[in-house]
């Protein structure tokens, strides 16, 4: 257990008869420093600490999380394994718990083939663990389902810059370069409350005259604060950035050097954008002209200027498009691989970045490979140990799993550290699905609303019972360490996906006895990728504040900016993206009128299963809430505080108004902390990008009426 050692210049935070332990918060992909204060006697864990000297948030710290402590010892946690009997969940012991497991996966096994088997993982844990999920599923079980709830969070943003770029790392620049930036073009983020320690490089930067531009249907806190709020309707992104490139040529913006040198397609682009003129681009996205206009004069005048995007652009039907036109933008500004410039996306879970580049994706090998590439799959076969025809082939996205179930191909499933009963979209689907499913079982250290539906619970541990690392939205890859020992008979993930391995005849391919041994098989199965982890060590990470990769030897300094010189593609020049707009999969019509779209609060983190048990947390926001314009309200005689009944074509529900003039008249805001009857994702719509497989979270048509 490492001890904080207060460095010069520090505040001294440690308090008598307590210790520090240094780590990250367990939330978004900000992994902000902190330490966690235990008492010396009893071990427990007592508060939390903000780490000042941490480079990326100097100190700063969310609601979540300085109150991210508190479910450590929470009296809801799971501690002992749980198994269903007669509709009720009873403690059981681990060997009667993985006795029934075995039973039941050999059983479908040998009935319905290896495939019948499914893993639904998440990136709310270590790359470690992340990394074994992949092998778990396809050594350990020998299936090819195997799939991730970041496919409901970064797979557009890693789309899309594969596609221009040539490698998924979400941001080109380290955050505090963001300080010295001279204009942010911001779309689908609202940073003021998903990722609110941002927030300080921003206000350094505007201290120094930078301009924000923000792209949103809201006037979130984000926006009040923008230069420009360019209050496009939900789904016209791609109309957007086109006609925002139109203006960037049109001026003579564009850094002809760079693009000639560096970029492909751009006689092509030119053409693509001719008829996004203003007018045009207004008419589509319901954006002034005006207001177009000012936001690329701002963008294209900036010597230095960053392109940032979250969820708003990234979890539509076209997300991959968006992505592709947004970073095509900083391109034809000349931005990408520059000082405190280039192209972002804020990470959504804690190691969204990590999680999705060491092999639980359904197409992915770690280090970035790609399954269905015969090198690849000698390399990692040749890592792991098995003969590579012994490797599954691909399987399918974490919402076509759900396809799977109903056509009774998967007739199993194990979710680890992941809540898809809240967090997927057209929830009574997946509802459906979990009982179609002969066996099911979770890992979790909450009863989670996907947990209710298991028959057998096996009791995880929190992030501060455990170590290893993740990477945060920067690239950068950081320590997390284990704070106390785990509560009850808990186990870390990797342990119990080591359990089950053995019970299926696979030990000599686990058996882990540390992180440590997870960590070194983890650096070697990624050398040589495109996300190369292996010249990262425990000691560097220590001694360096963390390490960018790819990092592909130890005396490599690590990439804190990325494609400085060239980019990940064959030519190594990126693609501008020819791409038009498209409407979405749903648009208003006469029975459903308006658009909903969904979003996150600063007081909760994806589903809810952790802060929904955070008593602060759920005094400032105990439940959820439909966000409407006056004009809007007024046509339906709805006052703030009203009961609203809301219809899509999946499913209704009922919450509370709140009126307000920060979201656009023809639009409707639900945030999605909540399951149950309480879930907004009950409504929202579960067409698929095809590059990608994200959902439509952010765009559907609704009708709406007063209760």
């Amino acid at each position: 257990m490492t001890q904080f050692v207060v460095k010069p210049g520090v505040k001294n935070l440690q308090h008598k008869g307590e210790k520090l332990i240094t780590t990250h918060c367990c939330y978004c992909g900000m992994q902000c420093g902190m330490h966690i204060r235990v008492n010396e006697k009893t071990g427990n864990v007592v508060g939390v600490e903000p780490r000042y000297d941490w480079p990326v948030t100097k100190g700063k710290m969310c609601p979540k999380g300085v109150t991210a402590y508190q479910t450590i010892d929470h009296p809801e946690r799971i501690k002992r394994p749980l198994i269903k009997k007669n509709g009720k969940f009873v403690e059981s012991s681990w060997g009667e718990a993985l006795d029934l497991i075995e039973k039941n996966f050999k059983r479908i096994q040998k009935e319905h083939g290896k495939d019948a088997l499914s893993v639904f993982g998440g990136v709310s844990m270590t790359n470690e663990k992340c990394y074994l999920v992949g092998k778990y599923a396809r050594v350990g079980l020998g299936t090819r389902y195997v799939d991730y709830n970041g496919r409901f969070c970064m797979s557009s943003a890693a789309g899309g810059f594969m596609k221009t770029l040539g490698l998924d790392r979400g941001s080109t620049l380290p955050w505090p370069e963001l300080e010295h930036t001279d204009c942010f073009f911001m779309a689908g983020s609202n940073t003021a409350e998903c990722h609110p320690t941002t927030i300080q490089w921003l206000w350094k930067a505007r201290d120094k005259g930078a301009k924000m531009i923000v792209a949103d249907p809201r006037e979130t806190p984000t926006a009040r604060i923008a230069d420009v709020h360019l209050d496009l309707k939900a789904g016209t992104d791609s109309a957007l950035a086109n006609g925002m490139m139109h203006l960037l040529i049109q001026g003579g913006y564009v850094d002809e050097e760079y693009v000639n040198e560096r970029c492909n397609n751009f006689e092509q682009l030119k053409e693509s954008v001719k008829k996004f003129t203003p007018k045009y681009t207004s008419e589509i996205t319901g954006v002034s002209v005006e207001k177009l206009i000012k936001a690329a004069q701002i963008f294209g005048k900036s010597p230095r200027s960053v392109v940032m995007f979250a969820r708003g652009v990234e979890q539509q039907s076209k997300g991959v498009d968006n992505v592709c036109l947004y970073t095509s933008m900083a391109l034809l500004r000349g931005q990408i691989g520059k000082f405190a410039s280039g192209v972002a996306t804020f990470t959504g879970q804690g190691n969204g970045q990590g999680g999705r580049e060491h092999g639980q994706k359904a197409d992915a090998l770690p280090g970035y490979r790609k399954i269905d590439n015969p090198d690849h799959v000698e390399y990692v076969s040749k890592v792991w140990g098995i003969d590579p025809s012994e490797m599954p082939k691909a399987g399918v996205s974490a919402y076509e799993m759900f396809d799977e179930i109903q056509a009774g191909n998967i007739r199993a499933m194990h979710v680890i550290c992941s809540n898809p009963a809240v967090s997927a979209p057209n929830n009574h689907y997946i509802w459906d699905g979990f009982n179609k499913l002969d066996f099911m079982v979770v890992s979790d250290f909450f009863l989670s609303e996907t947990a209710e539906f298991a028959d057998v619970i096996l009791p995880a541990t929190t992030w501060a019972e455990d170590e290893g690392t993740t990477t945060n939205l920067e690239g950068r890859v950081i320590r997390i360490r284990k704070v106390k020992d785990p509560i009850g008979e808990s186990k870390p993930d990797w342990e119990i996906m080591n359990l089950i391995a053995e019970r299926m005849g696979k030990d000599q391919y686990f058996g882990y006895e540390n992180v440590d041994q997870i960590f070194q098989e983890f650096r070697i199965a990624s050398k040589g990728g495109k996300a190369d982890y292996f010249g990262i060590t425990y000691e560097r990470i220590e001694k360096e504040d963390g390490i960018f990769w790819p990092c592909p030897s130890e005396d490599h300094p690590g990439t804190p900016t990325m494609f400085k010189e060239k980019f990940e593609t064959p030519d190594g020049k990126a693609n501008l993206a020819v791409v038009d707009w498209q409407e979405p999969d749903e648009t208003p019509s006469d029975d459903y009128p308006h658009t909903l779209t969904t979003g996150r609060v600063v007081f909760h983190y994806l589903s809810g299963t952790q802060t929904r048990r955070t008593d602060f947390l759920m005094e400032k926001c105990p439940e959820p809430y439909v966000e409407m314009h006056p004009d809007l309200a007024s046509t339906y005689a709805i006052q703030d505080g009203d009961d609203v009944f809301l219809e899509t074509k999946r499913g209704s529900m009922t919450v509370k108004s709140k009126i307000t003039k920060a979201i656009r008249k023809d639009h409707v805001f639900i945030p999605y902390h909540w399951g149950k009857e309480l879930s907004v994702n009950k409504l929202t719509n579960p067409a698929l990008d095809p590059t990608s497989r994200m959902p439509e979270f952010k765009v559907c048509a609704v009708k709406l009426k007063k209760v």
